[in-house]
């Protein structure tokens, strides 16, 4: 390790020189209260930032060891911090003058949900905070004033203002932790007191607009039915009331405009804890919840769908079936087998988008097309056993459909965006009317013994990692290998070497920083996990125990970079399901 001193004369010495020779700055220098590590020197001005870290001991921090003790707080605290040091980035981003990214300082931009990033985390030794600089130069020649000025003045003045707990308004830090601990006190009574999901009174659902998740200003606040309404004591905020939703099959209904998807689409994003202010703060779903829709195209690999597919004409086999190019009715159904073998204990449906004919078969179609003439088993007449057998519930949203009504636990339909109990108004109609007829063949559960097989089978795409182009040896002797290569277009999808992953009707990923850490999973999974013997779920929980005991190092190069979001376990499973390789 050097100190601040080495680094400013190593800095002057290079100034002028050609940008290569950034370098020689790599490592490690103590800066008095913190430590400064320059991880990755970009190539030239115009590449991605450089990535460096500073670490910051607990001594010198002085957050309240409270305050990070539990996994929860811990994550809002580094939440908290994450987005402190992002403020404090805007007042110095780009006042070091240069070409192309110089002078840029940045760090993770947060959303409205609080997730565990590689930005900021904090351990028992103290707080590491990862970001990007740009450094500086006139053409491609090295401008060492400036980005002197970066290190030893912008800099320390931001990581001071942000990571030191005397600097900071106390009250708001403690108000980030409460609010995490009285989340996951929700959570637990959810686990408790045999509900799904929670959704407060006063909770602000619809969002700003499609490309913006704040909340809508003047929009109806929520309110639980009477009947449905359950209050629970918190350990901070007190008595915090709402509509409880139990476990079991849940119909939401009601005109169009009046609200259904809004509040589905608040159910699905609340497996996440939100920020203070958001309006979702107390929208708590079951962590384990998996939204499911229709995915016209996607690969499907070995999943046994016959439960809901049988008897094809062609003879095909559902109890393993595999297609490149799946329908929306099959698509769906592999979305529900994979969902069970991921662990959800809660299904989110909305028929706007699911397959029709996967989801209900009215009573005059199933006499004019025989049930010997028919493959599919509708999502209608296995929601019973799923919950009764498998123990799944369902909270779907049907607006064409009265069949569903028959099957359904609770019945809430939605009024000028107020949710309204009308269970026991629609299960008397039900006795006026015939029930849908159910013939679904009898309910097994899947073996989930699939495995993956390895990707490839010649060098170049083999499980072994690849040697590099020097030949495969390091500067210390020792063996090195050459990562594939990853590029993440946003949320939606990510390419491993050319193979492209389709992520965009995975609904429930929150950040493209969740995307770019499933890029690094799979990439990990590829080179020293999948080797055709363990099953998807073993694989998807070696990735997922591997993240939560050891952290992002296991899985990234000879650095961990900004920019990584900790994805839930149904998401390493819907990512490995997706993979074409």
């Amino acid at each position: 390790m050097k100190s601040s001193n080495e680094l400013r004369t190593l800095l002057r010495s290079i100034d002028h020189k050609s940008y290569p020779a950034y370098k020689s700055l790599g490592g490690s220098y103590q800066f008095g209260s913190f430590l400064l590590s320059i991880d990755h020197v970009q190539g030239d001005p115009f590449a991605s930032p450089s990535s460096l870290h500073v670490e910051v001991p607990h001594r010198n921090a002085g957050f309240p060891a409270p305050y990070y003790e539990k996994s929860c707080s811990r994550i809002a605290l580094e939440d908290f911090l994450t987005r402190r040091l992002a403020s404090q980035f805007e007042d110095f981003n780009f006042k070091a003058k240069g070409s192309g990214k110089s002078g840029l300082l940045s760090i993770t931009r947060c959303g409205q949900e609080v997730l565990e990033r590689s930005s900021c985390q904090i351990s028992s030794s103290g707080i590491t905070a990862r970001f990007h600089v740009g450094f500086p130069a006139f053409g491609r020649t090295i401008n060492a004033g400036e980005l002197e000025k970066i290190l030893f003045d912008f800099l320390p003045r931001c990581i001071e203002n942000s990571l030191f707990y005397g600097r900071l308004d106390k009250k708001a830090v403690e108000q980030a932790v409460w609010l995490a601990e009285d989340q996951e006190a929700v959570r637990n009574l959810l686990k408790k007191e045999g509900l799904v999901a929670f959704v407060a009174n006063g909770s602000v659902l619809p969002r700003k607009s499609g490309v913006s998740d704040l909340p809508l200003k003047g929009s109806v606040p929520f309110v639980s039915p009477a009947s449905m309404e359950r209050t629970f004591e918190l350990p901070h905020r007190g008595a915090v009331s709402g509509m409880a939703v139990p476990e079991g099959i849940t119909l939401i209904v009601g005109g169009g405009y009046h609200g259904k998807s809004t509040l589905l689409e608040a159910l699905q994003t609340g497996v996440y804890d939100h920020i203070a202010g958001d309006g979702r703060e107390f929208v708590i779903t079951d962590s384990t919840a998996v939204k499911l829709r229709a995915e016209d195209g996607r690969s499907i690999r070995n999943v046994d769908i016959s439960m809901f597919i049988n008897d094809l004409p062609n003879g095909k086999d559902t109890s393993s079936f595999s297609t490149p190019d799946a329908s929306g009715s099959t698509s769906q159904a592999a979305g529900v087998v994979e969902g069970m073998e991921a662990g959800s204990r809660l299904f989110l449906i909305d028929e706007d988008t699911s397959a029709t004919n996967f989801m209900v078969r009215d009573d005059f179609m199933q006499q004019v097309i025989s049930r010997e003439k028919e493959p599919i088993t509708p999502f209608l007449e296995r929601a019973t056993d799923l919950y009764e057998k498998a123990g799944i519930s369902t909270i779907l949203v049907a607006g064409s459909s009265g069949a569903f009504f028959y099957i359904a636990h609770r019945i809430i339909q939605m009024d000028c965006y107020r949710p309204v109990d009308i269970t026991d108004r629609v299960k008397a109609l039900c006795t006026e009317h015939t029930a849908p007829r159910i013939q679904a063949p009898g309910f097994a559960l899947p073996a989930f013994s699939r495995s993956l097989p390895p990707f490839g089978s010649g060098s170049k795409n083999s499980g072994e990692p690849r040697r590099s182009r020097d030949g495969g040896r390091g500067k210390d002797g020792g063996s090195r290998h050459e990562h594939r290569k990853i590029k993440t277009f946003g949320r939606d999808s990510f390419s491993l070497d050319k193979e492209t992953v389709d992520l965009r009707y995975v609904e429930q990923l929150a950040d493209a920083e969740q995307t770019s850490a499933l890029a690094h999973l799979l990439r990990y999974a590829l080179e020293q996990v999948i080797d055709g013997r363990k099953t998807v779920q073993q694989t998807a929980q070696i990735l997922y125990d591997l993240l939560e005991k050891k952290g992002w190092e296991p899985f990234c190069s000879s650095y961990v970079p900004c920019g990584l979001a900790k994805p839930r376990l149904q998401e390493i499973f819907a990512c490995l399901n997706r993979f074409r390789g």
